[in-house]
């Protein structure tokens, strides 16, 4: 099996597969959080019931620092499995694989937030399927779920996961446009999906736009790496419009939302997030995992070296009020 270096211009322009979609998750969360306390009846129950449409246990079992349930009423650090995918929209309803992956710990004794984002291009032994193994990180949920992604990650990095949310790119189009869009400064020129981009240049993107914005990658000179620092301009920028979010609570948005998100956390998990863990996204800190990519029978992987994987563990379990663990 003959293994083959490359950088990352040349690893970005062998790949074919079509850019998916960005980590949008943090503002969903927002939007539910933030108006929680003071809604009315009405409000409330829509935001029950879509909850409870969203609501599909993940077959997570009790992580290191404990169990979702226990984490959540006695306020400890909670870390969430967060993915993106692109399943229903653009024609698609099959199941996909999770073209974005990040780990979040909300720390409320810290009051701070710790977001991860973790290269789906990554050579992994899936734990469940030897059989499809090895494989890419973003296949580990097309084969077993946020199951067996989690086991992944606990694997190669040591890391506990408490809860997952999944979320597709309809969802992004909706929250942006709920929101009437998001001011972004670009960071790089380039024309993508008919849409221009100029560097320096302040422009208001309604949902399709910061889409095509954050999903370009082949024209990056920086490959995905880049396309990670464009999806975070516009979680920032959707940070700063949830904040305000109160007005988003009505029926028709809610159940529009509810349809576009994946989670095994209840409505009274979510309350007790709005309660308990909101002054932590105030702070908030990100990093990613650095690779080297490489050939290996015609696919393109990502190299995350022993050092780098406890970096980032290390970064987790800080994050958490755990102690540093050896990764294997």
């Amino acid at each position: 099996m003959k293994i083959v270096s490359n950088d990352l211009n040349t690893r970005v322009g062998k790949r074919k597969k079509k850019n998916k979609f960005w980590k949008i998750f943090w503002t969903v969360i927002a939007v539910i959080v933030v108006g929680l306390g003071g809604v009315a009846a009405y409000e409330y129950n829509n935001l029950k019931n879509a909850a409870n449409t969203a609501y599909r246990s993940g077959g997570l079992s009790d992580a290191e620092n404990g169990s979702k349930s226990s984490v959540l009423n006695n306020s400890k650090p909670i870390a969430i499995l967060l993915m993106g995918t692109d399943t229903g929209a653009l024609g698609r309803t099959y199941k996909g694989r999770t073209d974005s992956i990040m780990v979040a710990v909300l720390n409320p004794k810290t009051k701070k937030t710790t977001l991860v984002s973790f290269e789906r291009d990554m050579q992994v032994n899936l734990p469940d399927y030897p059989e499809n193994s090895p494989s890419k990180l973003n296949a580990a949920y097309a084969y077993g779920n946020a199951k067996e992604l989690a086991k992944v990650l606990k694997k190669y990095f040591n890391i506990p996961i408490n809860a997952y949310v999944l979320i597709n790119m309809g969802g992004l189009k909706t929250i942006i446009n709920k929101v009437g869009g998001v001011d972004i400064t670009p960071n790089l020129s380039f024309t993508y999906e008919g849409y221009t981009f100029t560097k320096g240049e302040k422009t208001h993107m309604d949902g399709a736009k910061a889409l095509a914005y954050s999903r370009m990658r082949y024209d990056d000179p920086e490959g995905d790496y880049g396309r990670q620092k464009r999806q975070r301009q516009i979680l920032a920028a959707l940070m700063k419009k949830a904040e305000s979010a109160t007005t988003l609570l009505n029926a028709s948005f809610i159940s529009s939302l509810s349809k576009q998100v994946q989670t095994d956390m209840t409505f009274s998990d979510m309350t007790s997030l709005a309660k308990n863990y909101l002054a932590a996204t105030k702070n908030l800190e990100s990093d990613y995992t650095h690779g080297t990519g490489y050939m290996q029978d015609g696919v393109s992987y990502q190299n995350i070296s022993t050092a780098e994987r406890q970096r980032i563990s290390n970064l987790i379990r800080k994050a958490m009020g755990l102690k540093t663990k050896k990764v294997s």
